[in-house]
C-alpha cells in the first residue's frame, strides 16, 4: 500500500474520530435535531457541487423506498441520537461504543445470509462487548448521583441504537443498491436524510440564535463539510485504490482517535477506557482475520 494511501486512512480516521467531539460542541448551541439537519445539509451540499462538477448521474427512481430507508437508518437516526446521547455521555465514550458498529453489521449480516459462526468470530463479538462495558462501567464508576448513572445510561442507549442503524443501513445498501455510484449514493442518502429533517426540526425546539455560540457554528460547519462531505470522497476514493480489508484500518484506529481528541478536550477520561479500547481492538482483529466474512468498516458518528 502506497504512502499516500496511508496518510488517507490516518487523515479519514482523524476526521471521523474528532467527529463525536465535534458533535458535543455543537450541541452547546443546538438541538440534537438541528445538529442533525444542518450536518446532512452542508454535507449534502459539498457532494453537490462534486456530482455537478463531474457531472454524475442520480440513481434510478425506482430504488428511492431503498435510499429513503438507507438515509432514515444511516443519517437520520444516527445523527440525531449520537447528538441526543452526547448530552449525557463524553464524545470519547461515544468514540468507543460506535466501534460496536462493525459488530452489528456482521450479525445481522449473518442473519440475512444464514452464514456459519465460528469460535473465533464468537469470541471477536465477547471481547469486543467486553470492551465497551469495561469503558462504561469506568465511567459509571465516577459518577456519583444517581441523575448522573441515568444520563449515562440513556446515552450510552442512544449511541447504541445509532451504532445499530448505522448497521442496518450497512446491511440494505449492499444487498439492494449494489452497483450504485458511491458519490450519488451518499448525496441522495444526505440530502433525503435532510429532507425527512426538516420538518421535525421546525416543529420542534428552535436553536436561540442570539446564543448560537461561535465555536458551535464551526463545529456545525466543520462536522458536515469534513464529516460528512470529505469524509465520504476519502473513504470511496480508498475503496478505489486499496482492498477493503486495508480500508477497515478505520475501524481499529476511530475509538483511538475518539480517545486523543476527548483527551485534548479535557474529558475525564480513567484507565479503564484505554484498557477498553485495547480490548474492542483485539476483538475487532479476530473478527477481521475470519477468511470469508470481513468486518465492515465502522461508520462515523
Amino acid at each position: 500500500m502506497k504512502a499516500a494511501h496511508v496518510l488517507q486512512i490516518l487523515l479519514l480516521s482523524a476526521i471521523w474520530g474528532i467527529s463525536f467531539l465535534l458533535i458535543r460542541i455543537a450541541g452547546d448551541s443546538f438541538p440534537p435535531i438541528w445538529v442533525a439537519l444542518l450536518r446532512c445539509s452542508t454535507g449534502a451540499l459539498l457532494l453537490w457541487v462534486v456530482m455537478l462538477l463531474g457531472r454524475r448521474s442520480l440513481p434510478p427512481r425506482a430504488l428511492l423506498p431503498w435510499f429513503l430507508l438507507v438515509a432514515f437508518f444511516n443519517n437520520a437516526i444516527p445523527f440525531t441520537f449520537f447528538a441526543w446521547g452526547e448530552r449525557t455521555i463524553p464524545s470519547s465514550t461515544a468514540a468507543v461504543v460506535n466501534a460496536t458498529t462493525p459488530i452489528w453489521t456482521l450479525l445481522i449480516s449473518l442473519a440475512v445470509s444464514r452464514g456459519h459462526v465460528t469460535g473465533r468470530m464468537i469470541a471477536g463479538v465477547l471481547l469486543s462487548f467486553a470492551g465497551v462495558i469495561l469503558v462504561v462501567y469506568g465511567h459509571a464508576a465516577a459518577e456519583d448521583s444517581p441523575r448522573g448513572r441515568q444520563g449515562l445510561a440513556l446515552g450510552v442507549t442512544l449511541v447504541v441504537l445509532a451504532s445499530l442503524g448505522y448497521a442496518i443501513a450497512t446491511v440494505m445498501a449492499k444487498i439492494k443498491l449494489k452497483g450504485i455510484d458511491p458519490i450519488a449514493l451518499a448525496t441522495s442518502q444526505l440530502t433525503l436524510a435532510a429532507l425527512m429533517l426538516l420538518p421535525v426540526a421546525l416543529l420542534g425546539a428552535h436553536p436561540v440564535f442570539s446564543t448560537v455560540s461561535v465555536p458551535s457554528i464551526a463545529a456545525i460547519a466543520t462536522l458536515g463539510l469534513a464529516g460528512s462531505g470529505i469524509a465520504y470522497l476519502l473513504y470511496f476514493n480508498l475503496l478505489a485504490h486499496v482492498s477493503a480489508t486495508h480500508v477497515t484500518a478505520v475501524t481499529y484506529l476511530l475509538p483511538i482517535w475518539g480517545l486523543f481528541w476527548g483527551w485534548l478536550a479535557h474529558e475525564a477520561i480513567g484507565w479503564t477506557a484505554y484498557a477498553g479500547v485495547a480490548v474492542v481492538i483485539v476483538g475487532l482483529l479476530l473478527l477481521n482475520w475470519q477468511g470469508r466474512i470481513r468486518v465492515p468498516s465502522a461508520r462515523v458518528a
